[in-house]
């Protein structure tokens, strides 16, 4: 059955019968979702939801009023064809926001689970949202850019397309990434600049004294020791048993676009 007998649909919204919307789900007045959609359990869409074609959403998630999920790319190459966009559980995704699907033929804009999206942003075609991820008010990611788990974005933040953005990394407000951004770290300013370490949210992701201690290090010989990068990279990996210490390599080592510096 497309919709549940549990799930709550406002008179006024707008179902297509081809959607699916499963138990417990509450779908709020001139909400409208339209075919070949998936709405998990106990979701709560509140009124004036847009949910566009080839959208799914996981279970618990929180859409607040005026947001539009799915839509079309923003892209110019954008032909029309089938692509998607995929949301996790838990996610908390307020009010006047939009989320498109991917550019390309069966392509993918991804968001992962327990995120805490606010008011009147936008992310773009192909993007890849992690878990446990803020990002305020106002922030504007643009395509294909990744943001790995627990990352923090400010409100204003303008993330240029094809940008990295490393886990537990926080971003000040109004900065613009135009550079990748390598994980555990602090960056502020116009042209994006490292700060150093996001000691508040490492202290609540439960690192230790001594983890913070091995990331404070590798940030020194990243960024203070005056060393070509690649050999600031192989000390840190010979001087740093660390696995967090392993994944800041493995990030800088794979970005394509080049790290932002102190």
């Amino acid at each position: 059955m497309p919709v549940d007998p549990s799930a709550t649909i406002a008179p006024t919204a707008r179902v297509h019968p081809d959607a699916w919307v499963g138990p417990q789900v509450v779908v709020g007045e001139y909400a409208v979702i339209e075919q070949d959609v998936s709405i998990g359990a106990c979701t709560r869409l509140e009124p004036y939801v847009f949910v566009k074609r080839w959208t799914t959403l996981g279970e618990r998630n929180q859409v607040s009023a005026c947001t539009a999920l799915g839509t079309h790319p923003l892209d110019k190459n954008f032909q029309g064809q089938r692509s998607y966009l995929r949301i996790g559980n838990d996610n908390i995704i307020r009010e006047h926001y939009t989320i498109s699907r991917g550019t390309q033929p069966e392509s993918v804009t991804e968001i992962g689970g327990g995120n805490y999206i606010m008011t009147s942003g936008h992310i773009a075609h192909n993007c890849r949202i992690g878990n446990r991820c803020v990002i305020a008010s106002c922030s504007l990611v643009a395509g294909y850019v990744e943001v790995e788990d627990q990352a923090f974005i400010s409100g204003g933040v303008g993330v240029h397309q094809y940008s990295k953005i490393g886990r537990l990394a926080m971003v000040a407000g109004n900065a613009g990434v135009n550079s990748d951004l390598p994980p555990f770290f602090m960056y502020s300013g116009y042209r994006v600049a490292a700060t150093g370490l996001n000691l508040v949210g490492l202290r609540r992701a439960g690192f230790t004294r001594e983890q913070i201690a091995t990331l404070k290090k590798a940030y020194q010989i990243l960024f203070r020791s005056r060393l070509k990068l690649e050999d600031a990279l192989r000390r840190i990996e010979n001087e740093l048993e660390d696995e967090h210490a392993r994944h800041l390599v493995r990030f800088i080592r794979s970005s394509k676009r080049g790290i932002c510096r102190e």
